[in-house]
């Protein structure tokens, strides 16, 4: 039994292993390009699986495929789409060639596959040619940008996911903290009176306005220009394969993919992959801005605020016994970062097309889908490991709401801004909280005091002026 293969292009011949699943293309770009160390993002090697099938069936449909071979080409992209034949990615996610290698990896790996579902050895390409079969009427210029979309259409629903959990955590949290009251800070100076509870839905929201823009997301991405080949013209591809194609991978993938209406412009641009970065960005930002707070809020646990008991998840030293750092937001923030940084990554990529083409669409398909999965990950795991374990130190805000000058702003509604802010100064000279020195100079009483920062209170909407019945 042979142990080798030769296999032959316009260049030379490169000698694989008799079984190996890739051919000549794929063996030269994997010695071309050891840049990332990594191959290209699974969900972009799956989804081409689909985009392979709606062309194979395109073409069996109008005669430029045999049953056999639409038969075992489909086995074979069916294969490649449910991730078995994940082990046979081996280029680089970074390659030059606009993704020619990719698509000659998918290409060549498909040939092989389906030639042993006809009974044939790989690199037997008389019946089951890379480019004469697997890639007729196609382009990497028009199939990879519309596998990329495919896999971000997909990837965007598990991230959508992902936050619909996140902000039903922290809704569980505002009702779980109704009732904590605790100061409120603005340029990390004490503010006024607030319920904890009130802080979370805030999270809530802003994550629920993040998930709302994220849908966005796939109206942008579903207008693929598959069909245009090379630059979008269509060259080189039957007018009735072009009206078709897209119809076809509509219906095997589930997802409101459409033709673009202009192929050419669709080949030249890639802004919607821009549009949609930013909206990753910006969740990003908001996770960064909660993570901070939760670091902020959880300080101490002795000398910090102390609000906050995160969940123990390590040790927080080699050195220091018994500390415990908040690594769950700290490993969300340093996510949020590199997002920032592909965000970045993505505009230069993409305003660097040239002419006809973005030659750096590899760069932006490992950015663009590595951010949508750190993010899906950030997510559930800042869910799973922080916030569903998340409980409030009562006692310490209570205690601070007693000893913090913030109640002046409260007291100013009975006593007015200017005896409100004397009482403040004779608070602080005496070294009085603004709550002692209200009693003992006798302006409130401890009653009056406890009804200025009831729960209920603190989270309605503003005040209800006296004999008011507005609701």
């Amino acid at each position: 039994m042979k142990q080798e293969r030769l296999e032959h292009d316009s260049l030379g011949e490169v000698r694989l292993a008799a079984t190996c699943l890739w051919g000549i293309q794929t063996e030269r770009s994997r010695h071309n390009f050891p840049l990332a160390g990594r191959p290209v993002q699974l969900p972009l090697w799956r989804a081409f699986g689909e985009v392979k099938l709606a062309c194979a069936r395109t073409n069996h449909a109008l005669g430029y495929l045999t049953d056999a071979q639409v038969a075992a080409l489909t086995r074979a992209c069916e294969e490649l789409r449910d991730g078995a034949l994940d082990s046979a990615c081996v280029v680089d996610a970074l390659q030059g060639g606009a993704g020619t290698s990719t698509n000659m990896n998918v290409n060549e790996v498909l040939a092989n596959r389906a030639l042993i579902h006809l009974g044939k050895a790989p690199g037997e390409y008389a019946q089951m040619d890379p480019l004469e079969h697997v890639n007729l009427h196609q382009s990497t210029n028009d199939t990879y940008p519309t596998a990329l979309r495919i896999a971000a259409m997909r990837e965007l629903l598990l991230l959508d996911q992902a936050l619909t959990a996140l902000v039903a955590a922290f809704e569980s949290k505002e009702h779980a903290f109704a009732d904590v009251v605790k100061i409120g800070r603005t340029e990390m100076q004490d503010a006024v009176p607030i319920t904890l509870g009130r802080e979370m839905g805030a999270y809530a929201e802003a994550l629920a306005r993040d998930r709302w823009r994220l849908s966005k997301c796939q109206e942008r991405l579903r207008v693929v220009n598959l069909g245009g080949g090379a630059i979008g013209t269509g060259l080189g591809a039957p007018r009735a394969y072009i009206l078709r194609v897209v119809d076809e991978l509509r219906k095997l993938s589930q997802l409101p993919v459409a033709r673009a209406d202009n192929l050419l412009e669709a080949t030249q641009n890639q802004d919607a992959l821009v549009e949609c970065m930013g909206l990753l960005k910006t969740c990003a930002s908001t996770l960064l801005k909660i993570s901070g707070d939760l670091r902020l809020m959880s300080s101490g646990p002795e000398c910090g605020l102390a609000e906050l008991r995160l969940p123990p998840r390590q040790a927080g030293s080699s050195m220091m016994p018994g500390k415990v750092n908040p690594v769950i937001p700290e490993a969300v923030s340093q996510v949020a970062l590199r997002v920032f940084a592909h965000d970045q990554t993505v505009a230069y990529a993409v305003g660097l097309s040239a002419l006809e083409l973005c030659q750096f669409t590899p760069l932006v398909a490992e950015s663009f889908l590595e951010s949508i999965r750190l993010l899906t990950q950030a997510v559930t795991v800042l869910r799973t490991h922080c916030i569903e374990g998340l409980t409030a130190n009562r006692e310490r805000c209570a205690a601070e709401v007693r000893s913090s000058t913030a109640l002046a702003t409260l007291l100013s509604q009975k006593l007015g801004y200017h005896r409100a802010a004397e009482l403040t100064a004779s608070a602080r000279a005496a070294g009085l909280s603004v709550h002692q020195a209200a009693l003992e100079y006798g302006w409130l009483s401890q009653i009056e005091l406890d009804e200025l920062v009831l729960p209920e209170r603190l989270n309605q909407l503003g005040f209800l002026p006296k004999n008011s019945e507005t609701r």
